[in-house]
């Protein structure tokens, strides 16, 4: 009896587990690199989300996240024109 539920604890965690990164992966249906360009510095990374905007917004604060510093030039850099995007997939 003790086996039995030891392996149904198993069972239900792995299902758990991979209901989770099913629907992680799912979800991210576009993706794209950004460069972001900041008082002489650079920096490029690349996100995934469920919508173009979201994964736009998310790699160009990933990327200033890296060259400004302080809250008004995270601000700036955020505002600021990319200097190069690549989409890597959902468009």
């Amino acid at each position: 009896m003790r086996k039995r539920t030891i392996w149904l604890a198993i069972a239900f965690v792995a299902a758990v587990v991979g209901a989770v990164i099913y629907s992680s992966l799912g979800m991210a249906r576009y993706k794209v690199e950004v460069c972001m360009e900041f008082q002489g510095r650079n920096a490029c990374r690349i996100a995934a989300a469920a919508t173009e905007q979201q994964a736009l917004r998310t790699a160009t604060e990933n990327a200033c996240t890296l060259i400004a510093f302080g809250r008004e030039d995270s601000a700036e850099c955020e505002w600021s024109r990319p200097a190069r995007v690549r989409w890597l997939a959902g468009r």
